[in-house]
């Protein structure tokens, strides 16, 4: 069966989805960004993130995601995710 697959904005994911997002992409969004048309036919920059029953496209431009990452205080003046920050999320989501 094929896993759904949900179009939303940074700002409207669960906690929890974006914790696991910053686990995965600890050095940033920005160079994973990928453009996929849109259901009206426009093209549309999204970062892909998998979970166990979902497939994300989470919309963002590319200064969104350097905005993200600059103001985002879990990660350093380097965009790279805390080391204490990322031990503690992979504890919290040792079972995802």
């Amino acid at each position: 069966m094929d896993k759904p697959r949900v179009l939303k904005d940074y700002e409207s994911l669960d906690d929890s989805v974006v914790e696991l997002i910053k686990l995965h992409y600890s050095e940033g969004f920005e160079q994973h960004l990928l453009k996929i048309l849109s259901n009206n036919k426009k093209y549309v920059s999204v970062l892909p993130f998998e979970t166990d029953d979902k497939h994300y496209l989470i919309r963002m431009t590319s200064l969104e995601a350097r905005e993200l990452i600059e103001e985002d205080d879990d990660y350093d003046e380097f965009g790279n995710l805390k080391d204490y920050i990322r031990d503690e999320y992979e504890e919290k989501h040792s079972d995802d």
